[in-house]
């Protein structure tokens, strides 16, 4: 996280003043957040951050409620979460259907994504 980086909230608008990691995420400071009763008002606060566009990245809120469908055409089902997973993360279906995002081929953001699967994979 950059300093002066801005994130939108129902409140207003928020700017980083610093930031460090620590224990695997990060300690902030917001412009303005002068002590710890002020930030605690902060709690559970949504943040909304600009859009950026990185090719080739897959960003989690493009993939929810997408059709999944094979390449040969068979529909898999809409997306209703991504599961994190050690190996790669993975689509889960509305039809129950657990798809590896390493099998993405293409998609459309929020309507749909196009999956190659390999032989035998639906049937295990």
């Amino acid at each position: 996280m950059k300093p002066e980086s801005a994130f939108v909230t129902e409140g207003g608008t928020l700017v980083i003043e610093r930031s460090k990691p620590h224990q695997g995420q990060y300690i902030v400071s917001f412009r303005g957040v002068l002590d710890r009763t002020a930030a605690e008002h902060l709690r559970s606060t949504v943040l909304q951050a600009e859009s950026i566009e990185v090719e080739g990245v897959l960003w989690i809120h493009e993939l929810l409620e997408a059709t999944v469908t094979t390449s040969t055409g068979m529909e898999l089902g809409v997306v209703q979460a991504v599961e994190q997973n050690p190996a790669s993360d993975l689509l889960v279906t509305t039809t129950g259907h657990l798809i590896p995002l390493a099998f993405v081929v293409t998609h459309d953001p929020n309507r749909s994504i196009i999956v190659e699967l390999p032989e035998g994979f639906l049937e295990v």
